[in-house]
């Protein structure tokens, strides 16, 4: 397949209402925010969705989540070093295999960074161990950029306490500490986040046109199959999907004028949003560059 030859600009539109987003490990799993009271979710946490929709579709997918594994290995230097085994000491040769086997690996970079592994392991007279080096330590630059998603306004957190009808622990004359807990939601939010292609790097990784079609699906589809208790089904929706294609490598203007071109905002007399169409959603028309626009799902 040729690489992607036309750059790429994208912006998504997500709905939240009722629901935890991308929880904030380091503050008890709330909800994130920002100083400006603006909610937030990580770049990571949209390719974490982007690889789960991918994997559906049947692409290979390097970075997988433990709860979500396709085969059988445990870590990604397993995953690395089983499938690419007859690469490893070959910097190029394992940089164009990772690049084709693994979509994620070609679209955002990963870093293969490992510890050298000694086969075989055997000390000389010296007490040196002896052994085949088996570690890798290559970077790959991918050419998809995905910006963190804030919220158009402040968000309000809830908190509600929790309690199991059981104990997990000890003889179950009492409660213990482990029936209580906390849940956090979004009582409601308008989040967008911004993302580019680029044609140069994809160039490196072999990125195709079919490889930005199957993310542009991703994204229409970012929350298929991610319910859980933090996002109940239906709490979290893809609104709109914009998509920008260039017509050459550098492209028309630069991303961040393609993204300023999509303005959203409260509508006037709106102080405490609550529904979508609280929002004025506008479009700046760029001379020979209009957007596709897509619904979600």
């Amino acid at each position: 397949m040729a690489a992607l030859e036309k750059k790429v600009d994208f912006a998504v539109i997500l709905n939240v209402r009722n629901a935890n987003p991308n929880g904030d490990p380091l503050n008890g799993n709330r909800p994130r925010v920002n100083y400006d009271g603006l909610g937030e979710l990580s770049d990571v946490c949209i390719k974490r969705k982007i690889r789960n929709r991918l994997m559906e579709e049947g692409y290979p997918i390097f970075v997988q989540s433990d709860d979500n594994r396709m085969d059988g290995y445990r870590s990604l230097r397993a995953r690395a070093e089983g499938e690419l085994k007859d690469k490893l000491k070959d910097e190029q040769g394992f940089r164009e295999a990772a690049c084709k086997r693994w979509i994620d690996v070609r679209a955002f970079g990963q870093v293969f960074a490992y510890s050298a592994a000694k086969k075989g392991k055997s000390k000389s007279e010296s007490g040196e161990e002896n052994g085949e080096d088996t570690g890798v330590s290559i970077g790959i630059r991918g050419p998809v950029s995905i910006q963190s998603a804030y919220s158009v306004s402040p968000i309000s957190v809830s908190s509600i306490q929790i309690t199991k009808s059981v104990s997990g622990e000890g003889d179950g004359s009492k409660k213990s500490s482990d029936t209580m807990g906390m849940k956090h939601r979004v009582d409601h939010g308008l989040y967008v986040f911004y993302g580019s292609m680029n044609p140069q790097l994809a160039n490196k990784t072999n990125f195709s046109e079919e490889d930005a079609e199957a993310i542009k699906q991703a994204l229409v589809s970012l929350f298929q199959n991610d319910a859980s208790s933090a996002r109940p089904e239906g709490s979290m929706e893809v609104y709109k999907v914009f998509w920008w294609q260039h017509n050459c490598r550098n492209g028309q203007y630069s991303s961040a004028k393609v993204h300023r071109s999509l303005k959203v905002s409260l509508k006037s007399g709106v102080t405490e949003p609550k529904v979508i169409t609280d929002y004025d959603i506008k479009i700046q028309q760029l001379d020979d560059l209009k957007p596709e626009i897509i619904d979600g799902m």
